[in-house]
């Protein structure tokens, strides 16, 4: 059962290859089970790289399992269209298309295979871009809050500095009435006289005024501070809202960009263990001696040429034979007295039907 299975992989004639012999029955099935473990491998391959870009297993498998049948087709397709004909130069000419279409298909088949092989290393070094990734995000988005949050800031402190320089002007003013009271400044007399009295009050003017304005500026000041909070807090907002999408930034492109970062050695000695995988039979085709299935089927094939082209000639010459005796006959035709009185006869009726009618029909309109 399985033997015959791979020569249906092979794309070769079951029937004709039972009379062969056991040799070549088992040429015939290595190559075809060589285009079905290629097949199997690219199903693999492809529900691995679907599974990556849909997160789900049944759909992954289904599309997978639509690419493995045709990579199946393609590779028997590629195998059984190579005939040996006893002119490797020809069959290479032949081949080559066929190895350019299996040299593509073995890429396509590897590079899931290596992102799979690699996977943590290609984890390693997307856990890095994400890391990066978060960074750049939040200076981005700092970019577009820290101007307005530095503004509020700085009239803050402004304010806080008006609020510092009242205070040292009511500071000063302090001093200057005690020095007055204890006479080392101004009139230089102590006590509690006129002019002492003047320079309290005016100290308690400028008091009044450092209370009044503290209490405004500190109104503003927690006013802007919590414009500040609103700001931050809205940043932080951004930053979380963004963040699951740099944690999803783990699909098929960014994973395939993420191998081309590692070391090219591994990956290319992959990709040329499936090269030779999806090659082999095209190789094997050529480089095998020419067996006694490829005779067999060159005479069948030679045998339908030969009676196609018999087909052919027949039916060329039956059309040459028949056009001259249809000229032959109507030749003769020509000649006879009998069919020109019949049709002579036949065409004087005609003649004087249409009279009669045109006649009824002129009269009807004269009436």
């Amino acid at each position: 059962m399985f033997k015959k299975f791979f020569w249906m992989c092979s794309g070769a004639d079951p029937e004709l290859l039972s009379h062969c012999t056991k040799a070549e029955q088992i040429k015939q099935a290595g190559i075809g089970g060589t285009v079905f473990f290629t097949a199997v491998m690219a199903f693999i391959a492809a529900s691995y790289a679907l599974y990556t870009v849909f997160d789900t297993i049944w759909i992954a498998v289904f599309f997978g399992l639509i690419w493995g049948l045709l990579i199946f087709n393609l590779d028997r397709f590629i195998v059984s269209t190579i005939k040996k004909q006893d002119n490797f130069k020809q069959e290479a000419l032949q081949a080559f298309p066929r190895i350019i279409l299996a040299v593509i298909i073995a890429v396509v088949i590897s590079k899931p295979l290596e992102l799979k092989i690699f996977e943590k290393e290609i984890d390693r070094v997307l856990l890095e871009e994400k890391n990066q990734m978060t960074l750049d995000n939040k200076e981005q988005l700092a970019l577009q809050y820290t101007p307005a949050v530095t503004k509020l800031e700085e009239e803050i402190s402004n304010l806080k500095e008006e609020i510092t320089l009242k205070e040292a002007e009511v500071n000063a003013l302090y001093d200057t009435y005690i020095a007055e009271a204890e006479g080392r400044e101004g009139t230089l007399k102590i006590g509690k006289g006129p002019v002492y009295k003047e320079k309290r009050e005016k100290h308690d003017a400028s008091l009044a005024a450092l209370q009044e304005l503290r209490e405004s500026n500190e109104a503003l000041i927690a006013k802007k501070q919590q414009a500040i909070a609103g700001l931050q807090l809205e940043y932080a907002d951004k930053v979380k809202t963004s963040q699951p999408v740099i944690e999803r930034f783990d699909g098929l492109m960014a994973r395939v960009n993420a191998l081309d970062a590692l070391p090219w050695l591994p990956s290319f000695f992959i990709f040329l263990l499936f090269l030779a995988i999806e090659t082999t039979p095209i190789f094997a085709k050529l480089l095998a001696p020419r067996g006694e299935y490829d005779i067999k089927l060159q005479d069948l094939e030679d045998t339908a040429g030969v009676w196609a082209a018999q087909k052919a000639y027949q039916r060329n010459q039956q059309q040459t034979t028949d056009a001259a005796i249809n000229d032959k006959v109507y030749e003769d035709l020509k000649e006879d007295e009998e069919l020109y009185r019949y049709k002579r006869s036949k065409a004087r009726e005609i003649m004087q039907f249409q009279a009669d009618a045109f006649y009824n029909q002129q009269k009807a309109v004269s009436d």
